[in-house]
C-alpha cells in the first residue's frame, strides 16, 4: 500500500498517471507478469516508448523492474510496487499540531512468544518449517516473517522508546492487521484478544473471524487458499481518557498516565488469547507482503515538551 499524506506529496504520482497509456500499463501488469516486450506488443508501441513510460512510473514509485531469463535471453519484467494507493486530501489539523515518534516493527521481531497449534509463520518466500510446530517460531528465518498465527497463547514485542528527557507521553497508537485463527478459515469465528503494555492490562477486543473468502490483496501468489488470507486493520489507542480501538470503541479504563512511561522506560506490548477465554479463537498478525495492508506493526507515540 502506498500512503501519501498530502496532495503535494502525491504530485509525482498524478504526473505519472496523467498519460492514459501509463494507466493502461498499470492495468496490464496488475493482471499478470509482463515483460517490456510483452507490453510493447500489447499496446502497439515501440520498446523505446514503453521504456520511457515505465521510467516515469518508476520515478513515481509505482512500479519496479526485474531482470529474469527468458526463451531468447534476459528479459525485463515490470511489476506493480503497490496494490493500493491512499491519498489524504486534507491533512488532519490535530495530527499536524502534535509532535510524535513513529516506528514499524516486523511481525517476526517478537521478543517472546507462547504459541500453541494451530500455529505457524511464513516469509514472503515460504512457510517456515512445518505447520503446527511451535519450534519454528525460534528459527532465525522468523525475523523475515510477514505473517504469524497461533491457536492460543501470546506474543510480545519490545517497542522503541524515543522520548527525551523533558518530553511527556500523551498518547500511544499501535496499528496492526489482525484476525482470529481457525483451522482452515471461518469468517464467523470470534476470538477474545487481550492487550497489555509492560504487563498492565489494556482491555479486550473480540475479533469477528478468520477471513478466507478471497485472497489477501498483498499476499504472495503461492500462499495457500486454505490458510488465513487477510485481517482487519485496527488501531489501539491509549490516551488520557482510557484505551480504545479505532478511536471510538472503549475497551478499558487504563490511561496513558496509568502506564507511567517516561524517557527511561522500557516498553513491551503483548497480544494474548488465553486458553480459558470464552472465545478462544486464536490470533493472526499480518505484516508486509501479506493480508490487505502493506504494513507491519506501526507504533506512534505523541508527546509534549
Amino acid at each position: 500500500m502506498l500512503h501519501l499524506t498530502s496532495l503535494s506529496e502525491a504530485e509525482n504520482v498524478f504526473k505519472a498517471l496523467s498519460a492514459p497509456m501509463r494507466i493502461r500499463i498499470m492495468e496490464l501488469i496488475c493482471e499478470k507478469d509482463m515483460s517490456m516486450n510483452d507490453l510493447a506488443v500489447a499496446l502497439s508501441l515501440t520498446n523505446s516508448a514503453i521504456s520511457l513510460h515505465v521510467a516515469k512510473l518508476e520515478e513515481a514509485g509505482l512500479v519496479y523492474t526485474e531482470v529474469t531469463s527468458g526463451r531468447h535471453g534476459a528479459m525485463k519484467i515490470v511489476r506493480p510496487k503497490h496494490h493500493r494507493l491512499f491519498i489524504d486530501m486534507v491533512p488532519h489539523p490535530e495530527e499536524i499540531a502534535r509532535r510524535s515518534y513513529q516506528d514499524e516493527i516486523s511481525v517476526g521481531h517478537f521478543s517472546s512468544i507462547d504459541p500453541h497449534p494451530t500455529c505457524g509463520l511464513a516469509t514472503p518466500a515460504n512457510i517456515i518449517g512445518e505447520l503446527d510446530d511451535p519450534r519454528t517460531f525460534y528459527f532465525p528465518e522468523r525475523f523475515n516473517a510477514g505473517v504469524l498465527w497461533i491457536g492460543y497463547g501470546s506474543v510480545t514485542y519490545a517497542l522503541p522508546n524515543r522520548l527525551s528527557a523533558g518530553q511527556k507521553l500523551t498518547e500511544m497508537q499501535i496499528s496492526f492487521e489482525i484476525s482470529s485463527e481457525c483451522p482452515k478459515t471461518n469468517e464467523d469465528f470470534p476470538s477474545d484478544i487481550y492487550f497489555s503494555i509492560n504487563d498492565v492490562s489494556l482491555g479486550k477486543w473480540i475479533s469477528p473471524g478468520d477471513y478466507g473468502n478471497r485472497k489477501g490483496l498483498m499476499s504472495p501468489f503461492w500462499w495457500p487458499g486454505a490458510l488465513n488470507q487477510y485481517g482487519l486493520l485496527k488501531t489501539l489507542i491509549i490516551n488520557q481518557n482510557g484505551t480504545f480501538i479505532d478511536g471510538d470503541h472503549s475497551i478499558g479504563l487504563t490511561t496513558i498516565d496509568d502506564l507511567a512511561i517516561d524517557y527511561n522506560s522500557t516498553l513491551s506490548f503483548t497480544l494474548c488469547v488465553p486458553k480459558e477465554a470464552t472465545n478462544c479463537g486464536g490470533l493472526t498478525l499480518f505484516g508486509t507482503n501479506f493480508g490487505d495492508y502493506d504494513q507491519s506493526i506501526v507504533v506512534t507515540m505523541y508527546y509534549t515538551e
